[in-house]
This record gives structure tokens, sequence and C-alpha cells, in this order.
């Protein structure tokens, strides 16, 4: 139900119009796909396999905006420095690359 309302709430954020291309892009489509297909799993009853195909079709889909994460998260005292370091090296270091909105 979660994941539905995600959808709901960044379609009411950015415009259904700009979800649409969001999700629609050509180097895209692979984590479009793998999260649509994450949610039928869970709704047909394969909870952990759907999280995990879902999960990664989260990283393909919002993988460029983890540099920009880790600029706020960098800010947090003690913990913050090591958040944002890991959140680099997952998005391989691309900021700001081809955002959405």
């Amino acid at each position: 139900m979660g994941n539905i309302l995600f959808l709901c709430g960044l379609t009411l954020i950015i415009g259904l119009q700009k979800t649409a291309l969001f999700f629609a892009r050509r180097q895209k489509l692979k984590g479009t796909a793998a999260f649509t297909v994450g949610i039928l799993l869970i709704l047909f009853k394969w909870p952990l396999v759907g999280f995990l195909v879902e999960l990664y079709g989260i990283f393909v889909l919002f993988g460029d905006f983890f540099a920009t994460i880790a600029g706020f998260v960098g800010n947090i005292p003690v913990v913050g420095p090591y958040i944002a370091q890991a959140l680099e090296k997952i998005s391989g270091g691309r900021r700001n690359a081809e955002l959405p909105v």
C-alpha cells in the first residue's frame, strides 16, 4: 500500500505529466519495469522477492538523487558524514545528473 501512496504523492508533488515522463524515459525503463513487477509480486503474495525486485527498481530510478541527498545528509552531526560518504559511493559520484524536475 505504501508503494501506491508513494506514487500518488510523487504525482501530487511534481504533476501527472512530469511523473509520466520520468517513469517513461528510455534510461529509466528497466527501473520502471522492475518497480512495477516488484509491486505486482507483493500483491500476488511474494513479498520478499517483490521487495528485492522493487528495491532494485528504486535504485535504478532514483540513483541520480543519492549524491544530492548526500549533500544534505552530510550536515547531520556525528553520523552525517558517514551516511553521506555511503550515499556518494552508491551513486557513483553523479551529482544532479539529469534530474527530472
